[in-house]
């Protein structure tokens, strides 16, 4: 048994200006690393720009981060963090904006910054503190020590070998309110191939089993919001023109409920991303997720449904006892009810015979993923998950 997660987690409403003094006290000057828009349009930009002003902190902002960050945007944002005499970083998004500032991070604290110090494992692992504020469901990455980046030159995702936990998580439901149903979908079905792939991981104890029942017991009771229109829930009371719509068909408190409601609804999706991430920064994922990066890669489908495209096959493919423990948690009945959730959910998506070929190769050439979870996985096996002809 073993368990190891530094970082510090705050989970409430407006936490960011609650915690103020733990956010400012991790340096004099951050580096806010973001995408292009999300953090500015969803309001946690401002909530900590506020806030590090209020308390005199100084700051820069880098918001070149793009889905799947590559190796050579961490390099460019670790540039200009120097260039600015940052001494922490914060970052403020999904899993790419978070992942993208820890190997920022860690770039910053070295004396050159080399693009190749990155997947040095030989290398100590040593960051500047980051501060992670997400802003979707699904990566956990506020919460794990891992950083996943695009590498051109071998044509997949990889993440480095350096373990980087942020020092400080501020997670707050509020700033799902407004994204996209295809995130909300896209994100949390990663959240969902983490706690499977955590449970029937061989790394897996009683420690990590407990986190990944705990997130799909909650990520259950908000699983349809991610079928079509099931984001809905989330809209009322997020503006003034929704709030006039709901109160002029409801009363006011019952509009009041419903906001609160929504409210709830998306601080329990957060929470369970962030068990999820809890349950892999103890475990690492498993075939769907190692599958799924060619899959990203290639066809540039988001990586939640990338993943969530091979989970079927291995749900299938585990002993029955997990299985059943996984699904029941999950709110599944079994497999094939599984099956027509995640149809639902991604309807008409397929993945051409070469990509799964391709994905097939690079997951069955590498031992250290073929043996990563608990059932025995051989060609077939993995062929069998993969949905690929090649045996």
């Amino acid at each position: 048994m073993k368990f190891y997660m530094p970082t510090r987690v705050f989970d409430e409403k407006d936490c960011v200006k609650k915690h103020a003094a733990d956010l400012s006290s991790c340096g004099t000057k951050a580096l806010i690393v973001t995408g292009r828009h999300s953090a500015e349009k969803c309001g946690a930009l401002a909530d900590v720009t506020q806030v590090l002003e209020d308390n005199g902190t100084a700051w820069c902002h880098f918001a070149e981060i793009e889905e799947n960050p590559s190796v050579e945007t961490v390099v460019k944002g670790a540039i200009y963090g120097k260039e600015q005499a940052a001494d922490f970083v914060i970052g403020i998004g999904g899993g790419s904006a978070m992942d993208a500032a820890k190997a920022i991070a860690f770039l910053m604290y070295r004396p050159e910054i080399l693009a190749e110090d990155l997947y040095n494992g030989e290398l100590p692992t040593r960051s500047l503190d980051v501060v992670a504020v997400p802003t979707t469901c699904g990566t956990g990455s506020e919460v794990t020590g891992v950083s996943v980046l695009t590498r051109h030159e071998k044509k997949t995702k990889a993440s480095i070998p350096h373990r980087i936990f942020p020092k400080l998580a501020l997670v707050d439901g509020k700033y799902l309110a407004n994204a996209p149903q295809s995130i909300i979908t896209n994100t949390a079905v990663d959240a969902l191939a983490h706690m499977i792939e955590s449970y029937e991981s061989k790394a897996a104890d009683d420690y990590s089993k407990a986190a990944a029942l705990a997130g799909l017991r909650i990520w259950s009771s908000c699983k349809d919001l991610l079928l079509p229109g099931g984001c809905s829930a989330l809209r009322a009371g997020c503006s003034e023109a929704e709030g006039a719509a709901v109160a002029a068909s409801e009363t006011a408190a019952s509009a009041e409920n419903t906001a609160a409601a929504g409210e709830e609804t998306a601080a329990r999706l957060m929470r369970a991303s962030t068990f999820a991430g809890i349950a892999i920064a103890q475990t690492g994922t498993s075939i769907p997720h190692a599958l799924s990066y060619t899959v990203t890669y290639d066809l540039h489908m988001p990586h939640g449904m990338a993943c969530g495209y091979f989970l079927t096959g291995f749900l299938k493919e585990m002993p029955e006892e997990d299985r059943s423990a996984v699904l029941e948690a999950a709110g599944f009945t079994d497999v094939n009810d599984f099956c027509g959730f995640m149809e639902k959910a991604f309807p008409g998506i397929s993945v051409p015979e070469e990509v799964l070929r391709r994905a097939y190769d690079t997951v069955s050439a590498n031992p250290v993923r073929m043996s990563s979870c608990r059932f025995y996985c051989d060609a077939e096996v993995l062929a069998r998950i993969t949905g690929s002809a090649q045996a």
